[in-house]
């Protein structure tokens, strides 16, 4: 739901997201907020109570818009708010998310939407990060991409995202590929080896080595085996 619904046609039919739906694995649509106002200037937004900078959407037009979104799809679907003051998008949070039968996301602009709508509708508010943009267009574009890539048989194994960064609260291992040199840079000798145990024990040292030195807050919630956890302490005593 938003007032820019042209911003996202060129995003959703490119790629795997345009090729998913011509499968049939994802149903994506656009709604426009402003076909559902009920004035002749077809507004959408006014000052604010209390003063202020800025224009707030009024509730009316969000809600009978999410209405008929609840027609479309013949159920309720989830209500999303795309907000800076959400809690931030997580990969654990897009795969439980991807399990829903439906999802629907709201898209403020100018200072945001009335309170009221928000108290009465939207389920949950989601970030992706600790800025402010000019509109949640932008950052629907990337939930649902997020999200939409873990429904089954959007990529061609469920592999594609179970070993990148943040599935498991570890940063995905490095990766190449041909040719084996370039510009004097080789690829490490061990993935030119053919031995898929030794390969994959090197790739999950250096998910554990990238995380430990870019994001060690992330190591706390991984699930580490004792294999894992000796390697950890050889790696602080150098």
């Amino acid at each position: 739901m938003t007032l820019f619904p042209d911003m996202f046609e060129p995003v959703f039919s490119q790629s795997i997201l345009g090729r998913a739906q011509e499968k049939g694995l994802l149903e994506m649509h656009t709604h426009q907020i402003r076909a559902y106002t009920k004035n002749k200037q077809m507004q959408v937004d006014d000052y604010p109570y209390g003063g202020g900078m800025g224009m707030v959407m009024f509730p009316q037009p969000i809600a009978d818009c999410f209405r008929a979104v609840c027609d479309q799809v013949g159920a309720r679907p989830h209500l999303i708010y795309m907000s800076p003051q959400g809690r931030p998008l997580t990969q654990k949070r897009a795969c439980e998310l991807a399990q829903l039968p439906a999802l629907c996301v709201l898209c403020g602009h100018y200072e945001g939407v009335d309170e009221r709508v928000l108290d009465a509708l939207v389920d949950e508010q989601i970030s992706i990060g600790d800025y402010v943009l000019t509109g949640g267009e932008i950052p629907a574009m990337a939930l649902v991409d997020c999200v939409s890539r873990m429904v089954p048989g959007v990529l061609a194994d469920e592999v594609c995202f179970t070993e990148e960064s943040h599935f498991a609260s570890l940063l995905e291992y490095p990766q190449y590929t041909r040719p084996a040199v370039w510009e004097g840079r080789e690829v490490p000798e061990i993935l030119l080896s053919g031995h898929h145990a030794h390969i994959a024990r090197w790739r999950r040292e250096q998910s554990l080595e990238r995380t430990r030195r870019l994001r060690p807050d992330m190591l706390a919630q991984a699930d580490l085996s004792e294999q894992d956890k000796v390697f950890l302490a050889e790696l602080d005593k150098e």
